[in-house]
């Protein structure tokens, strides 16, 4: 099964990946990441027909797309989101929502440098010094979550991700500990297809398509100007 993995969670970033059976085990074909947090909309359908075009393959080929849906920023998600679910009706495939933070929580329980011993929880930036997260198991089985927060509320033990590396102090003053290999880690499209094909491979289902944006947008619609007197 081929399946195309996005996510505009963070950074921009897609993946072709290839299942080999039925126990969830992927190859991941070709990948794209960006280095900025704000030109999801201008490299992502471009880096999209890149690595198709590499490993030889039409968008009719792929058999399921899946895509981050947060926690993350408003503009961010609306462009991946719909990235793929405009993919999906153009090729007659199905899309599945994966929550972005399960993309962290897959790479720190197959770390080969070493996994998770116990319930962890992984972090992101959630801007206005607060993080995003959520708690998971040590397979990368999602406990709780996802929440959004100051990191002082986070639970103690051991946190993966960038919002770990960006809020380390507050996270040790309540018991909690940045990992210090992950402190910079984003969630990646690879890592999200493969943690989706593994879940479809224990039987378990994905999510809708729908964002989790876990708190209301900073824009906000003006008010209706009030109509003028006339002059006397």
């Amino acid at each position: 099964m081929l399946v195309l993995a996005i996510d505009t969670s963070a950074v921009a970033s897609a993946a072709l990946l290839k299942s080999h059976g039925d126990d969830g085990r992927a190859e991941v074909l070709e990948s794209f990441s960006s280095a900025e947090t704000n030109t999801h909309a201008e490299v992502l359908a471009p880096a999209i027909e890149g690595i198709l075009a590499q490993a030889g393959v039409a968008g009719a080929d792929v058999d399921r797309i899946v895509v981050g849906v947060g926690p993350g920023p408003f503009t961010g998600l609306r462009v991946g989101i719909a990235t793929a679910r405009t993919l999906g009706f153009a090729w007659g495939v199905p899309v599945d929502g994966v929550a972005s933070l399960d993309a962290v929580a897959w790479d720190a329980a197959s770390d080969p440098a070493g996994a998770p011993r116990g319930d962890f929880t992984v972090a992101t930036d959630a801007r206005r010094r607060e993080l995003y997260w959520a708690r998971y198991a040590p397979d990368g089985g999602l406990l709780d979550g996802p929440h959004v927060s100051a990191a002082e509320s986070l639970p103690a033990g051991p946190v993966y991700g960038r919002g770990a590396g960006l809020y380390a102090e507050r996270l040790a003053a309540v018991g909690a500990t940045a990992v210090e290999a992950f402190a910079g880690r984003q969630p990646h499209a690879a890592s999200l297809g493969a943690s989706a094909l593994a879940r479809l491979a224990r039987g378990r289902e994905l999510l809708p398509t729908t964002p989790l944006y876990l708190r209301e947008s900073d824009a906000k619609v003006p008010a209706a100007m009030k109509p003028r007197g006339l002059a006397p």
